[in-house]
């Protein structure tokens, strides 16, 4: 048997994972987000092959665990990645390192295979069964500086939600510049629509 079989073996069922994740779970109620689809599924492929090339447990757990602190060392410092998002990115991190385990353990393939299916069914049931709603952000510069203060605080979440439309759930001041008299406010709100 080439070397290379229990490799594509391996990647099909990792493969079919990916796009279930992905593409049936994370993306239908996530569409304004596509962008993070190429990037699942890249790191997901790419870690794949890494880790099955490597073909040695201590060597994959290492590289997996040293990407894994390097991606949340640098946390994509560009851009702030939702949570949900990041979760994603994490799953997408670790399904492929745990779909190499069975050519360098005594990992059955068909064992292999329920775990995934695990998997895929605890996802599915925390996102859409439960009825988790994720709770979208957008950042603001706010004027009225008077209403940052503690005890105006529902004034505050009232005017922000009647300003932007949003159903805002809450929010947080990240920075105030007495100077220009403005703050930077984070708000956190309901996305029913799947979209952002």
């Amino acid at each position: 048997m080439s070397p290379l079989t229990p490799i594509l073996t391996g990647f099909a069922l990792n493969l079919v994972v990916a796009i279930v994740l992905i593409g049936f779970i994370y993306y239908p109620s996530n569409r304004a987000k596509k962008e993070y689809v190429f990037t699942f599924f890249s790191f997901n492929i790419l870690i794949y092959f890494v880790s099955g090339l490597l073909r040695d447990v201590q060597s994959t757990l290492g590289l997996g665990f040293g990407l894994l602190a390097v991606f949340t060392i640098l946390r994509y410092r560009t851009v702030r990645i939702p949570l949900k998002e990041m979760t994603y990115l994490f799953i997408s991190i670790t399904v492929p390192f745990i779909n190499t385990l069975f050519m360098a353990t005594r990992i059955a393939f068909n064992e292999l295979m329920l775990i995934n299916l695990i998997i895929i069914v605890l996802i599915f049931i925390v996102e859409k069964s439960w009825g988790v709603r994720y709770l979208s952000t957008k950042t603001v510069l706010y004027e009225k500086i008077d209403l940052i203060r503690p005890e105006n605080h529902v004034q505050m979440l009232e005017d922000l939600s009647q300003r932007t439309g949003l159903e805002i759930d809450h929010f947080e001041i990240n920075e105030i510049d007495f100077l220009r008299d403005t703050a930077e406010v984070t708000i956190y709100h309901q996305d029913n629509s799947g979209h952002s």
